[in-house]
């Protein structure tokens, strides 16, 4: 694509967000014979009438028309007296107004600039300038000078004008000195920024290939690359040759720039018992997991101390406390076995697959803890999640960041911050959290600071799904540590023996086949051999068949469940099919594209990062606001209720509305299909699966189950047969490298 440079004023700023610098402005072009230009730009504090040097490319809008995306821009200081007092007069220096702008150009003339920049004390000889007030005219001028510098050095290292105003706002007017004495420091500091992006930026400026800083940032790495999938250490001799094959060096190399990490604590290796080699973990997951293991076995071991009167493992001490709740519920024997072991431990994992009886145990606790007066506090990692559990009990349930008071929210995790910790725990005696296996061990180092001795801890889950997204694999590390008292719900009661979802599910998890025949009335499984076949039939349930069958809402009612992002059935292919039968283009239905994606009013949509700053509101059938409030978490779905000129408002399930400027359409996703993993914590009236052939890795056994289990009322999959036997036979979960189950060991080991 042709690079076109244009040069002139800013006429108009018709939107900027000053977060990010995202603007829109039309351009009085000096050469052009359109009379103003509409731009889209990456600006720091744009001004109407700044004179400015850009360069990118035309793009055609379906919406706005033709525009002009620029891809570098340089801010020119004006040279002309007229030009020096309108750019001065445009607030572009703090304290100057239109009537300071003239008495200075009037004063200094061509000289202005260099008197500001150089020697402010000659400000202070115009009358109502005082020494102190000119000192910070200058000090706001040379920021502004330091900002352009830093952009256009950032610019010409091709860093985009976006991420180089994150760069700025982290480093300010250091950011020109910091980035050339260590450009690898970038992929630490700011999000967006990743190795391969910061040694281009190395390479350029003539940072060595061997060089200490690019072999340490290169470990770094992958050492955080791992955690995508899962891991929280790596092996060193995996982290050697991975390194040395991104670094393009030999291995001995970065087995000596490891030595010099570990000798300066940048890294920590550690030797355990019954591993061939030393483990390589990055600082921040090393503590997590002793903290976590730490906290574990103190809240394990606290129970004692803080017994409560009259709980006791006793049969007929524990059948007077269930008359008590007055409860026409009858507990099988190992939910009895759960019940007594949650009121006389300090902690408690309960785990099983659905129709165990999960939820009667945790109402049953309650109960019974609240007969002791003790406060419960229930949490969930996700807000559908957190609305299940609050459903199901009827007691209020937050996410696990909101009940931490997030202080700061970040994609990575690292950087998260809370105000809940360990000089401000919670105040609670019980803390019950429901879908444990979903918590990564940065996020239950961060719970388990908030949690006070003393305080019981009951981790609720089924821990043969899906493990989390991030790092760790907590509540089976748990488990398997054979450490902390554990209940085990296998037991499926009547009512929901008489679900084929619950039944077909178990079989799924124990590696049996499904069983497939027309008498399920909530089980189906339709063959079909090619992508399109599946496509279609999917397009045909959701339209016609099931609204058909049972009044399936096509949107509200019905969710599509596929394990990959990039396919044939995909999330990405599937949404833009579904999208274009189930809310096509009309002249009635106002849209917006952002990116790839074209929002469409109608479309149903999905949040995918926590917001704890976005705000909402409820409207009655009148118009007339009834709720209000803040936070929309990552994992809610809703439809697009309206787009305007300036920004677009989602009616998410519980109808809270929540607007959103077009720089934030990166929080939401086209809902029609998700990922299995994104389903995490969710339910669905219908869930509908594709299933045919992919990569071993994803097509597993326990991916399969959770997809189903996330049906309430309907699970139909459609696909190859065959491919569906092989996700059963496909046990093998991918191993991570964790060592929380070695660490609650040995201090089991310890105390003993």
């Amino acid at each position: 694509m042709e690079k076109i440079f244009l040069e002139g004023s800013i006429e108009n700023i018709i939107f900027h967000n000053d977060e990010n610098g995202y603007t829109v402005f039309s351009l009085r072009a000096a050469d052009s014979d359109e009379e103003e230009i509409t731009c889209i730009a990456f600006l720091s504090n744009p001004l109407e009438g700044e004179n400015i040097k850009i360069s990118g490319s035309w793009v055609e809008n379906p919406k706005y028309g033709r525009q002009f995306s620029v891809a570098k821009s340089e801010r020119i200081q004006p040279s002309t007296l007229a030009g020096i007092e309108k750019y001065l007069a445009s607030g572009v220096i703090k304290g100057i107004g239109a009537k300071t702008a003239k008495l200075i150009v009037a004063r200094f003339g061509e000289n202005t600039f260099e008197v500001i920049e150089n020697h402010p004390e000659k400000l202070s000889r115009i009358k109502g300038i005082s020494l102190k007030k000119a000192l910070q005219m200058s000090e706001s001028f040379h920021a502004q000078h330091e900002q352009r510098r830093a952009m256009l050095f950032l610019q010409d290292y091709g860093i985009t004008p976006g991420t180089a105003m994150k760069i700025y706002k982290q480093y300010k007017d250091e950011t020109v000195e910091l980035v050339k004495l260590n450009p690898y420091r970038l992929a630490d500091d700011i999000d967006g920024i990743g190795f391969k992006t910061a040694d281009a930026i190395a390479h350029r400026i003539g940072v060595s290939r061997d060089a200490p800083e690019r072999i340490s940032a290169g470990v770094r790495f992958c050492l955080w690359e791992a955690t995508n999938e899962g891991h929280t250490y790596m092996p060193t001799s995996a982290l050697t040759r991975e390194a040395a094959e991104l670094l393009f060096c030999e291995r001995e190399i970065v087995e000596n720039e490891l030595t010099r990490m570990q000798m300066e604590r940048q890294i920590i290796r550690e030797k355990i018992d019954g591993e061939p080699e030393p483990l390589v973990f990055v600082n921040a997951l090393y503590y997590a997991e002793l903290k976590v293991a730490r906290k574990l076995t103190a809240l394990n071991a606290a129970h004692e101390a803080h017994a409560i009167t009259g709980m006791t493992r006793n049969t007929p001490d524990l059948e007077v406390m269930l008359n008590g709740l007055n409860s026409e519920i009858i507990l099988s024997e190992g939910q009895r076995t759960a019940v007594s072991a949650a009121i006389t431990q300090g902690i408690l994992i309960l785990t099983g697959g659905p129709g165990t009886g999960k939820t009667t145990v945790i109402n049953t606790i309650i109960g019974l803890l609240e007969q002791k007066d003790l406060e419960i506090t229930l949490a969930a990692p996700t807000g559908r999640a957190a609305k299940r559990i609050s459903e199901a009990t009827g007691r209020e349930a937050k996410t696990i960041h909101r009940l931490l008071e997030v202080a700061f929210v970040s994609e990575d995790s690292r950087r998260q911050t809370f105000k809940r910790n360990e000089e401000n725990p919670l105040e609670t005696d019980v803390l019950i959290v429901d879908e444990s296996s979903m918590i990564d061990i940065l996020l239950m180092k961060s719970l388990l600071e908030a949690v006070a001795d003393g305080t019981r801890l009951i981790l609720v889950g089924d821990v043969d799904q899906l493990p989390s997204v991030g790092a760790g694999n907590v509540l089976k590390d748990i488990i398997n540590s054979g450490c902390l008292p554990v209940a085990r719900l296998t037991e499926i009661f009547r009512q929901a023996a008489e679900s084929a979802i619950i039944t077909n599910a178990h079989r799924i998890n124990k590696g049996e086949y499904p069983a497939l025949n027309d008498k399920e009335k909530d089980f189906f499984f339709i063959q079909k051999n090619s992508p399109e076949e599946i496509t279609q039939t999917i397009l045909n349930l959701i339209i016609t068949r099931l609204p058909a069958y049972k009044n399936f809402d096509s949107l509200a009612d019905i969710q599509i469940l596929t394990p990959m992002r990039k396919s044939s059935l995909g999330v990405v292919y599937l949404n833009s099919v579904l999208q274009a039968k189930l809310n096509p283009p009309s002249s009635k239905k106002r849209e917006r594209e952002y990116g790839s994606v074209t929002f469409r009013e109608g479309d149903k949509v999905m949040q995918i990062r926590n917001n704890y700053d976005a705000t909402w509101e409820s409207f009655n059938e009148n118009g007339y606001r009834t709720d209000f409030g803040e936070g929309v978490f990552n994992g809610d779905m809703g439809i697009i209720f309206s787009i305007d000129d300036d920004d677009l408002c989602v009616l998410f399930d519980d109808a809270r509305r929540v607007t959103y400027t077009f720089t934030q359409l990166d929080e939401l996703e086209l809902a029609y299909a998700v990922t299995v993993h994104k389903s995490q914590g969710s339910e669905y009236r219908v869930v509908i699966i594709p299933v045919f052939n992919g990569p071993p890795m994803l097509l597993t056994r326990n991916l399969l189950y959770t997809a189903v289990t996330r049906a309430r009322e309907l699970a139909v999959l459609v696909g190859i047969p065959d491919t569906m036997h092989r996700m059963i036979d496909n046990n093998r979960v991918t191993s991570r490298y964790t060592a929380l189950a070695r660490r609650l060991k040995d201090m089991h080991e310890m105390k003993a």
